[in-house]
Parts: structure tokens; C-alpha cells; sequence
């Protein structure tokens, strides 16, 4: 068996190297290829990915030279219908589409006169059907050995792979949580094994593969001859071992059992009773090893549910039930004097009601209107921008109505009628005025593109209030 220094792992190397990039790239282009035919409705069913994976076997087989070369999607199509039997074989329209997608992702290449299969498309179809041909040997087992089979599996990709100096991914460990997922599930059927006829085949066969999975276990210690190697699974080891150990011994045990329940049946009755080998028989019931052939109750129960003998299996349910020790006459006398005479203290609660103090406040009725002013005035400017307005008249005192449209705002027309709407605010707030100038004013021309209605309100004079105050004394 070949010996390997360090393993080659993805997760060690370096990321930057040019071997992880050209790696990482196959796995995109398996995502590629499995994301275009997932955003066709028609490959969503299972039926649609056994045809495709019918086509790239067909694909596999003629770059492994079993077949005959193929020159196109054509050559596919016919090839599919006379080597498989679909009663609905996929279109001409379909297998190009797949050829197509194939060829997109480097898979397969077009030639002039043929189809030519890529190192990335064998690797990647290979990967691909022995993943198929795995689940279909998976979902051929029952619940137990399902995890069993997922385990002998770990054990020789385990001799696939490590042994070769090829990370398989922490496989030893993955190994034994399958063994330990059976045993599980074998300690929670194990009354209902016992219950069915037909369980002894079944019961052999899990047995066999524990034994099978003990000596795979032992072969993949061996490979950590040194001390650091073994130091690093120690831990991992003895796990594996004592799950392994627990297994063999369970399905053993269940073994022997039903065995010794088919040979209890087709032993004649004794006419007399033997004290001594019943009491030994009792005592020996509760907690035996797992590899013992004497049942428990529950297990002696369940194997009279099949019935073998009429009215052995009694129609119904039967349960399991442990009892509560006696209670001594003592503790219900005083459990039913607590009942009957029991008072609770009731503690009035200390409540201090607490004095509410009430102030007054009073303003001018100036002021009040002064408050509501501010309260309006911060509403309108929710609703309306008057920040390029009044940051204008903070540098000038007055202009003209045209000035300060367009140089507070710009020559838009939508900007003119958004400075006109905020000093509409502004007025109102009798923050400015806006007065007929009694002279013609010089307004500097500028380039717009909107017109006044009335030529003279751009010459009108907007003037800053020095207070709210100067409203008042001009009414």
C-alpha cells in the first residue's frame, strides 16, 4: 500500500496557486451545466435528469472508444432511441439543447466531423454518474442499512483516496456517524424486528455488514503506524471502536435472540416447573449484555406479537408502563388535611397614594400667536423648500422678483415656479415683502426659458423684514 507523506487537500493549498484556479473552474462549470438545464422547466422532473444522464453516458462511452464516434446532435438522438426503451425519448430539439450546453461549458467540443470529449466533461460526467449510481445503491437498503452502506462506502473512499495521498474528506470520522446512526436505529427497531417473521434475513445481513465495517475500521488504523498520526485520531479511534464494538454485539444480540425464541417454540412443555431455572431465568432478563441471548420483557412481548400460535398476538396495544412507588398512609393523611384546611395569608398591600401637582403656565395672547405662527410656519416648510430663498436674502435685503428667481434658484421653469411657491411661504411668515416698484428697475437679463405673464411682477422689489414687528406698524 502506497505511503504518502501529506494529502492533497483543497483547504491546504495555496488559493492563489494556478491548480486551485483550474479546479475551482471545473466546479463552476459543473454549476454551469446543472444551473442551465435547472432554468428549463423540463429538467426539473427526475425523468428529465435520467435522460440527460442517459445522453452523457452515451457521450462517455464513445470517448472511452465503446461505441462509435459521434458526428452530432443527431447521432445522439437516434443512438438514445435504439438503446433505450422510453416511451417518450427526448426530442431532437431537446438533445441539441443538451449538446449545446454541453459545449458552452467546455464539457465536449464541435468538430467538423464528430463530438470530441474534454478532460473537464469526463471528469465531471464520471463525477456525476458514479454519484448516481451511488444513491440508487443507497435507496436499495432500508433505514439501517442505509447508514451502514453509507459507511463501507467512507471505508473505501477512504482506501480510494487517502491511500493515494488524496484528501477523501474526513472519511474515518464520517464513518463511524454512520455507524453510529445505525445503531441508533437498530436499538430503536428492535422490538419491532423482533415482532416480524421475516426479520432473520435482514438481522444476518446487518450483522455481516458491522463485521464488514470492523475489519475496514481496523485496516484504516493501521495506515497511522506512527505516533504523531495516531495521537492526532486517538480520540477518534476509540470512538470507532466502541461504536463498532456496541453494534456488533446489538445485532448479535438480536440474532442469538430470535433464534432462541424459534427454538423455545419447537421445545415440547415440561410437565413439571423448575424453580430455580425460572428464578435464574428472571434474574437474568433484567439488564443482560447485548450480545445475550436472554430477551426482557419488552423483547419477550414483542416476539409473541407474531402471532406464531393462535391468540399469541392479543389484538390490541400494550404499553410499557412503570408505576409510582406506594405512598406511605401517613403523607396522604397530611396531603389531604393541607387540601381541606388550607388558608393562604393574604398581606394587605401598603398603598400611598401620591398627590398629583398640577401648573399653570400663561402666555400673551401675542405670544400665543407668535407660538402657532412658528408651529404653521414649520409645517409649511415641511411641505415647501424656502432654504435657497432665505439663504439669499441673508446676504442682500432687497431685489428685484426676477433676481432672486434665478439667482437663488436657476433659469429652469421648474425651479422658478418652486422659488415663486416658497416666497408665497415667506410672506406669509412676514419674513418678506413684496412691494410695485414706484421707478422702472434694472433687472440683468438673463437666459431663460420661461416667460412673466405680466411683464412688470419680475421688476417687483422683495424686501427683508427686520422684524415680524415692522408687519404690524405698516397695517
Amino acid at each position: 500500500m502506497e505511503k504518502v507523506d501529506s494529502v492533497v487537500s483543497i483547504f491546504q493549498a495555496n488559493e492563489s496557486a494556478p491548480e486551485v484556479l483550474q479546479s475551482m473552474l471545473d466546479v463552476a462549470s459543473l454549476s454551469g451545466v446543472l444551473g442551465e438545464l435547472s432554468s428549463q422547466n423540463s429538467f426539473q422532473s427526475p425523468v428529465e435528469i435520467l435522460r440527460f444522464l442517459r445522453i452523457i453516458q452515451l457521450i462517455n462511452e464513445e470517448a472511452l472508444g465503446l461505441d462509435d464516434p459521434i458526428e452530432n446532435s443527431e447521432t445522439v438522438y437516434y443512438r438514445y432511441r435504439n438503446r433505450y426503451r422510453d416511451p417518450e425519448p427526448p426530442t431532437k430539439k431537446r438533445v441539441d439543447q443538451v449538446i449545446n450546453i454541453l459545449v458552452k461549458y467546455n464539457w465536449i467540443s464541435k468538430q467538423s466531423r464528430r463530438l470530441k470529449m474534454r478532460d473537464a466533461g469526463k471528469r465531471m460526467m464520471d463525477a456525476l454518474i458514479r454519484m448516481a449510481n451511488d444513491s440508487l445503491a443507497y435507496y436499495m437498503h432500508d433505514d439501517i442499512g442505509r447508514s451502514l452502506f453509507q459507511a463501507r462506502r467512507d471505508a473505501e473512499l477512504s482506501e480510494a483516496y487517502d491511500d493515494r495521498g488524496i484528501s477523501g474528506g474526513n472519511k474515518i470520522a464520517s464513518m463511524i456517524r454512520n455507524v453510529e446512526n445505525a445503531v441508533q436505529l437498530l436499538k430503536e427497531r428492535e422490538l419491532e424486528m423482533l415482532a416480524d417473521r421475516s426479520a432473520l434475513p435482514q438481522l444476518e445481513l446487518i450483522h455481516k455488514l458491522m463485521q464488514e465495517l470492523d475489519g475496514k475500521l481496523q485496516e484504516r488504523i493501521k495506515m497511522f503506524q506512527t505516533v504523531e498520526d495516531s495521537l492526532v485520531i486517538s480520540d477518534l479511534i476509540q470512538k470507532g471502536t466502541a461504536v463498532l464494538a456496541e453494534g456488533t454485539n446489538l445485532s448479535l444480540g438480536m440474532i442469538n435472540k430470535y433464534l432462541k425464541f424459534t427454538h423455545m417454540q419447537k421445545t415440547p412443555f415440561s410437565l413439571t416447573i423448575q424453580p430455580e431455572k425460572v428464578r435464574e431465568f428472571i434474574i437474568k432478563m433484567y439488564n443482560p449484555p447485548l450480545e445475550s441471548d436472554v430477551p426482557n420483557v419488552y423483547q419477550l412481548f414483542s416476539f409473541m406479537e407474531q402471532g406464531q400460535y393462535e391468540d399469541e398476538g392479543l389484538d390490541g396495544l400494550w404499553i410499557p408502563v412503570k408505576f409510582a412507588a406506594p405512598i406511605s398512609p401517613l403523607a396522604i393523611d397530611e396531603a389531604l388535611d393541607y387540601i381541606e384546611f388550607y388558608e393562604p395569608i393574604v398581606v394587605p398591600l401598603d398603598e400611598t397614594e401620591e398627590e398629583v401637582l398640577y401648573s399653570s403656565e400663561e402666555i400673551s395672547e401675542d405670544q400665543l400667536e407668535e407660538l402657532m405662527g412658528e408651529a404653521n410656519w414649520m409645517l409649511t416648510k415641511s411641505m415647501i423648500r424656502t432654504e435657497e430663498i432665505e439663504a439669499f436674502f441673508k446676504t442682500h435685503d432687497e431685489a428685484p422678483m426676477e433676481q432672486v428667481v434665478i439667482e437663488a434658484t436657476s433659469e429652469q421653469w421648474g425651479d422658478a415656479i418652486n422659488a415663486l411657491t416658497a416666497i408665497s411661504a415667506l410672506v406669509g411668515n412676514k419674513d418678506i415683502t413684496v412691494l410695485e416698484s414706484a421707478k422702472r428697475v434694472e433687472v440683468p437679463k438673463y437666459e431663460r426659458d420661461w416667460e412673466w405673464m405680466n411683464r412688470d411682477d419680475g421688476s417687483n422689489i422683495i424686501r427683508k423684514r427686520r422684524n415680524k414687528q415692522e408687519h404690524n406698524r405698516e397695517g
